[in-house]
């Protein structure tokens, strides 16, 4: 099972982007699915996280400015981000927590490698 991230890039304050995460592989099932923010030298943070019924958590510093949803049918997840403010540059993560066909009910934490983005001021 393997995540793949797109989307991100630059953009001036103010701005908005579309990230999308796909996750394909033997995927049996998957809970949760969200995103990681690293600005650089800090750590990884949560961002937003949503469950397989749609129910959201944010990141205090993004409520009101991103929506995170998902697409159950085609095992993606996205993270629309609006009024990007230079605070929100850094390297954004997608994960999900999954099962795979072959081991059921073995759930384990998957990564995607990370899609920068930059915000200018």
């Amino acid at each position: 099972v393997q995540l793949v991230e797109s989307g991100g890039g630059l953009v001036q304050a103010g701005g908005s982007l579309r990230l999308s995460c796909a996750a394909s592989g033997s995927i049996r099932s998957i809970t949760v699915m969200g995103w990681y923010h690293q600005a650089p030298g800090r750590q990884r943070d949560l961002v937003a996280r949503i469950s397989s019924s749609g129910v959201t958590n944010y990141a205090d510093s993004v409520k009101g400015r991103f929506t995170i949803s998902r697409d159950n049918a085609k095992n993606m997840v996205y993270l629309q981000m609006n009024s990007l403010k230079p605070e929100d540059t850094g390297v954004y993560y997608c994960y999900c927590n999954a099962d795979e066909i072959i081991i059921p009910d073995r759930f384990r934490e998957i990564w995607g490698q990370g899609t920068p983005v930059t915000v200018t001021s």
